[in-house]
């Protein structure tokens, strides 16, 4: 039972960006634990909830390593086996030995002990075990442990997904979704695809001023023939680094699609693309949800108002009990200080949903329509403006890089005059 290395990431200007190698999702296997300690037991429990572990199947009881013999004396061993032993030095290493009788030669095996014991380490090591953790165990920690175990060293990174969510219609999800996407890929040099998953009303052909495409809509009808090959003519390349995964924005036609197809998508576009920006439509189906919560990092929009605030809150509550081990999602106030329209105080918005916003955006329709029109971003349009450094700071959060210092403060002049020059 050898151990897996996770592979590091890496090529050209992305380069260390993605998903982490333990961020990969465990593959659907089957996991037994048998727990000597409570403490034990419900950092399992926490780590069999997270997002990464939701295809496998986790069973967690009590009775360590002499319940886990009696058991799989007359049953098959799983593909994981984690057993827990209050045992130390030989006395342990004779209770694996027990263990190892009833094992199937196929099986992981982790133990868990209360001992930091070196020569207990190298000894189960010799004798096959996958590995020897110390508790109090951290369910994050467990959860790479077993993301190692069964990723490829040799497997390619995988990128990491972004999911812009409005709290409810015309908040501007989709807008600032296509603006940071932008912002990602030609400030931050990242490699990036947006999906717009809004088949019917989607707008990401129209803001980026290109053809009408029937990308997502393709993809969809037919993910078991989606490979790199099709997913590459099914692309627009917008610039060196943006691509876009357009939806036809047809309301003539019908778009229903497998439950499984969506997953099918996401996972062949973040196979090819270091950073995927999923604009999400405004509609709760099975597979939105799904797709949300296996999201790498998640933005909801919504304005100052009570449909918003409302829908939020179920947002938040909904994620901080299905993600445990994940940080809350980000919190964009749009469209502040609209003229005539009552407003709830940012105070008493971020209080009530219990996260606070990551940036506070004004009312400017001026400057969202004139871009808009135009067929480009914010920040081509105003680039020293207060909304387009917001954008900035955005795409920064998300992906946890920084813009260079000069293209910060490059000029519009010369912005425009490099343009030339490239041109």
């Amino acid at each position: 039972m050898a151990k897996s290395t996770p592979s590091g990431l890496g090529g050209g200007g992305d380069a260390g960006f993605g998903a982490a190698p333990h961020e990969r999702p465990v593959p659907r296997i089957s996991i037994q634990a048998f727990c000597e300690f409570p403490d034990t037991g419900a950092a399992l429990q926490r780590a069999a909830a997270d997002r990464r572990l939701a295809k496998a199947h986790v069973t967690v009881q009590l009775g360590g390593i002499q319940a886990a013999v009696e058991h799989h004396a007359a049953n098959p061993t799983p593909n994981l086996l984690i057993v827990e032993t209050r045992l130390q030095g030989k006395t342990a290493v004779d209770e694996i030995d027990r263990l190892a009788d009833v094992c199937d030669p196929a099986t992981k095996v982790i133990i868990v002990g209360r001992v930091n014991d070196v020569e207990l380490y190298r000894e189960l090591m010799r004798r096959g075990v996958s590995e020897y953790l110390v508790a109090p165990l951290n369910p994050l920690h467990l959860i790479e442990v077993i993301s190692g175990l069964y990723l490829n060293p040799e497997a390619a990174p995988i990128g990491r997904v972004v999911t812009f969510v409005g709290a409810r219609g015309g908040v501007g999800s989709s807008t600032l979704a296509h603006n940071v996407g932008w912002c990602i890929a030609e400030r931050l040099k990242i490699n990036t695809t947006i999906v717009d998953f809004d088949m019917p009303f989607g707008t990401v052909g129209l803001n980026f001023n290109e053809e009408p495409s029937q990308g997502v809509a393709d993809a969809l009808s037919s993910p078991e023939r989606l490979d790199d090959v099709l997913l590459d003519r099914l692309l627009v390349k917008s610039t060196d680094h943006l691509s876009l995964l357009a939806s036809p924005a047809i309301v003539d036609r019908n778009y229903e699609a497998e439950h499984s197809s969506y997953e099918a998508v996401l996972d062949t576009v973040r196979a090819t693309t270091p950073c995927v920006i999923v604009d999400m439509p405004h509609i709760w189906t099975p597979w939105v949800r799904d797709a949300l919560l296996s999201s790498d990092d998640i933005v909801i929009v919504a304005t100052p108002d009570l449909g918003s605030l409302r829908t939020t809150k179920s947002f938040v509550d909904l994620l901080k009990q299905n993600r445990p081990n994940d940080p809350p999602p980000k919190l964009v106030l749009n469209q502040v200080n609209t003229p005539k329209r009552p407003e709830i105080p940012i105070k008493d918005f971020s209080e009530t949903v219990g996260i606070a916003p990551s940036l506070v955006l004004p009312f400017e329709p001026q400057l969202y329509g004139s871009a808009a029109n135009n067929g480009q971003m914010v920040m081509e349009v105003q680039p020293r403006s207060a909304t387009a450094e917001s954008i900035r700071q955005l795409a920064e959060m998300v992906t946890g890089r920084a813009v260079q210092a000069e293209e910060k403060g490059v000029l519009p002049f010369l912005s425009f005059l490099k343009g030339k020059k490239t041109a």
